[in-house]
């Protein structure tokens, strides 16, 4: 018997998992596929918001602002890469420009600082690289960039060093209620007992909620589509671009990444189940939008384009996070969608200090470990340093991945450390192993050996990312 299920391992679940392990308590995360940051969390743009747009009063405004404010300590703590780059929203027309001042009134309420509206040879100056018809622009200082798939990662990597077990390809398919708890059954025939679920589940939020007991979580989707340019690009802009939010969303942007690259996306289409499928029209649709704000996009530098599906509640609009009003011990946080990244560290805190009963927290963890090693370290080393590591393991002079110079030995110890990298795609988000311009064309069989040594299983099992993904499906004789 656990005393928390969390159930979902995005960002979300994560940020939650790794606040509840400040204390003396017996957590556990549910995961149905083979690694964690598989749904929303692994495909988003990696902004971290200011909260200028929200709307005033909503869980959306006030989980942004706040989680904003955290996110310079809480990514250093956890050795994410992040960039406080400021964000760019762009008008193109006096009725855009109206906007704008719209927005920069409600970022005041919703108390943003360091908001101001910016005229044409300012924007400029900023970026170079603008659109000629740029009237002006709202800036925001306080925006940033992250990588959303690392800070996942690292958040449910340094819960498990506290003590926080992950159990994956648990898929969900049955919850009983009992009287001190739930029984959690897994498609597989396996049992979870807890006294406290945490649904955050996303994409499948709606689904665990009525496995509870409770049918009042109305999840929708919305696919977005992008595309990403080599970081030879990377000096294209400077600052994440905007385009004035209008009835229909806040559309495309155009930000640098902080890994170098450029982001340019997404597209936002309702769609009736999770399909992360790339379209042509949708691409294309982001080509052309992104040429109306920025001159001259090197696309003959794109290296890959990907989709991703946002949740959100269908009735609600905003972040669904309470305790459940007909399931007592499930509490639920879903319908995260943008700014949900950005507001993970404070909903994480929220979650466990305000919906948690006081006597879960009557013990503190006295052994927690506030910090995480990253596991992108190699690369920022000096040669001296990296000679040192080399010469006790030289396996981290071998190098797999020639694009991003990622090295064997950095490989092994992430199939080896919390959370256990187990197919090729998760020893990519962790050390971008395949992430570079030949988009893993080299390296993927190398790194596909080292699974199958480390794991101790067949080639033939080594899968790129879920069941079924298998790279190989026998030996020739």
């Amino acid at each position: 018997m656990y005393d928390i299920a969390v159930v979902g391992g995005g960002i979300t679940g994560g940020a939650i998992l790794k606040e509840l392990t400040r204390y003396k308590l017996k957590v556990v995360l549910l995961e149905k596929d083979t690694d964690v940051c598989m749904g929303a969390s692994k495909a988003n743009s990696g902004i971290v918001h200011a909260g200028f747009d929200a709307k005033v009063g909503s869980n959306k405004a006030k989980f942004n602002v706040a989680g904003n404010k955290m996110m310079k300590k809480y990514a250093k703590n956890l050795g994410v890469k992040y960039l406080n780059n400021g964000s760019l929203v762009v008008a193109f027309n006096e009725e855009e420009k109206e906007i704008l001042k719209d927005l920069v009134n409600r970022g005041r309420e919703n108390g943003v600082k360091g908001l101001k509206i910016i005229d044409a040879k300012t924007l400029r100056k900023m970026e170079p690289n603008i659109k000629d018809d740029a009237v002006c622009a709202l800036y925001a200082k306080t925006g940033g960039i992250i990588c959303p798939y690392e800070l996942t990662i690292a958040a449910i990597g340094n819960a498990m060093d506290n003590g926080a077990e992950l159990i994956t390809d648990f898929n969900v398919t049955n919850i009983v209620k009992r009287e001190d708890g739930f029984d959690i059954c897994s498609e597989d025939g396996k049992t979870v007992s807890a006294k406290i679920i945490i649904n955050a589940a996303g994409a499948g939020s709606g689904k665990i909620a009525e496995l509870c007991g409770d049918d009042s979580v109305k999840i929708g989707y919305r696919r977005g589509e992008y595309v990403l340019l080599d970081r030879e690009s990377g000096d294209l802009v400077s600052h994440t671009l905007f385009f004035t939010p209008t009835e229909k969303g806040k559309g495309i942007l155009v930000s640098n990444t902080v890994d170098g690259n450029i982001l340019i996306g997404p597209t936002a289409d309702e769609i009736g189940e999770k399909d992360t499928s790339t379209t042509a029209k949708g691409l294309d649709s982001v080509i052309a939008k992104a040429k109306t704000m920025v001159k001259d996009i090197p696309f003959y530098n794109t290296i890959t384009s990907f989709a991703g599906v946002r949740t959100y509640s269908a009735d609600r609009h905003d972040f669904i996070i309470e305790e459940s009003k007909k399931v007592k011990g499930l509490i639920n946080v879903c319908g995260i969608e943008s700014p949900g990244l950005t507001s993970a560290p404070a909903i994480a805190k929220y979650v466990v200090n305000e919906l948690i009963p006081q006597e879960y927290r009557a013990q503190r963890n006295p052994d927690y470990i506030e910090k995480r090693k990253p596991d992108y370290y190699f690369n920022t080393l000096s040669d001296a340093k990296k000679n040192q590591i080399i010469k006790k393991d030289a396996s981290f002079g071998r190098i797999v991945c020639r694009c991003e110079k990622i090295t064997e030995g950095e490989i092994r110890e992430v199939i080896r450390k919390n959370p256990q990298a187990k197919t090729v795609d998760a020893v990519k988000r962790r050390l971008r192993a395949g992430m570079g311009r030949c988009q893993g064309g080299f390296c993927q069989p190398r790194v596909a050996e080292i699974l199958s040594e480390e794991l101790g299983i067949p080639l033939e099992e080594v899968k790129k990312s879920v069941k079924g993904s298998e790279l190989l499906t026998g030996r020739s004789k």
